[in-house]
């Protein structure tokens, strides 16, 4: 068996994001693919986290195939800006010299992470769902361009590090299992950075319900739900069963659904336990975003839709009459 690398400077790391002590659920999907690029290149797998409660989620991320973690809990990072995380990371980056940095295409991962490929005077690839190491053991990443028509292979040859952010449920998760990593506190800054903008009040998402990304149930509707109207239905649905609401893009498009509900190539990947289409055909770039679901129920007026092809449970039917029937049903 060969032995893991020791857990120095370089290496492969994964932005630990967190809030209040836990892991944002795209962290281990990371950690996993990053074990995989770690091991091929021979190097350490190094987890880097912010914010207060780092120390809890570095812990909970050692829990997984981490050879270290490094949590800053710096007070300028306790309450999430990008200035502050974007100056952090690549001092520390500065300072080690990781080969590669990933993180999740979250709000937060695709806000400062450009920030600190500048601060490195590096390159990044944007909401990557294919990671890989090239025969000349340099990162290749791949991404979709052109509205989603086109699977692009980038490398970036001549800088380091290699950063990419990569989509949330691209990835399955990393069994858990440690393997002795260590916990490693960062030291504090030698100055707070330059904050062009501070927070005054912090609001919860509620538009569509639970975060799409890591729901667990995901009530989606598709052009046959009709208008605003039929998604006004989907909404109260969704917020009935506990899951959250997306769309088609061609009902993001009519401006039925914003654009964040957007599954597909063009939107946000999901691999949620159980997903229900209303009025979705099924066309290859949505089913593209939401084909790895455990469980798919199904509902059109086309028997032949193509949705019905992954679909675990399909019904022909009028999506209008069957979201109705379905909240009386559960007591509305």
């Amino acid at each position: 068996m060969r032995e893991a690398p020791a857990a120095g400077p370089g290496g492969v790391w994964v932005f630990g994001e967190q809030e209040e002590g836990r892991l944002h659920p795209v962290v281990p999907e990371l950690i996993g693919k990053g074990r995989e690029l770690a091991d091929r290149l021979g190097l350490p797998l190094a987890v880097p986290v912010f914010g207060r409660g780092a120390e809890a989620a570095a812990r909970e991320a050692l829990a997984h195939p981490v050879d270290l973690a490094i949590p800053a809990e710096d007070p300028e990072l306790w309450i999430y800006s990008p200035e502050p995380y974007a100056a952090r990371l690549a001092g520390l980056a500065g300072e080690r010299r990781p080969e590669i940095i990933l993180a999740g295409a979250t709000a937060i991962g695709r806000e400062f992470l450009p920030r600190a490929a500048v601060l490195l005077k590096t390159g990044l690839t944007a909401d990557c769902v294919g990671l890989e190491i090239s025969p000349d053991r340099l990162l290749r990443q791949t991404c979709l361009s052109f509205g989603g028509n086109v699977m692009a292979a980038i490398v970036c040859p001549g800088r380091r590090p290699q950063m990419a952010t990569v989509r949330p449920r691209v990835f399955r998760p990393a069994e858990k299992g440690g393997r002795g990593g260590r916990l490693e506190t960062a030291p504090p800054a030698a100055g707070p950075p330059a904050v062009r903008k501070r927070r005054l009040e912090w609001l919860p998402e509620t538009a569509g319900g639970a975060d799409l990304a890591g729901a667990d149930l995901v009530v989606a509707g598709g052009r046959g739900m009709g208008g605003p109207k039929g998604f006004a239905l989907l909404e109260r649905l969704a917020r009935r069963l506990g899951g959250a609401l997306a769309a088609s893009r061609a009902a993001v498009d009519a401006g039925w659904a914003p654009p964040d509900r957007q599954v597909g190539q063009t939107g946000i990947t999901v691999r949620p336990k159980l997903y229900l289409a209303f009025g979705i055909s099924g066309a290859a770039h949505h089913l593209a975003g939401m084909a790895d679901s455990d469980r798919i129920l199904a509902v059109n007026r086309d028997p032949g839709a193509p949705i019905f092809s992954v679909a675990a449970w399909g019904l022909a039917a009028d999506a209008l009459e069957v979201v109705p029937a379905l909240l009386r049903e559960l007591g509305e």
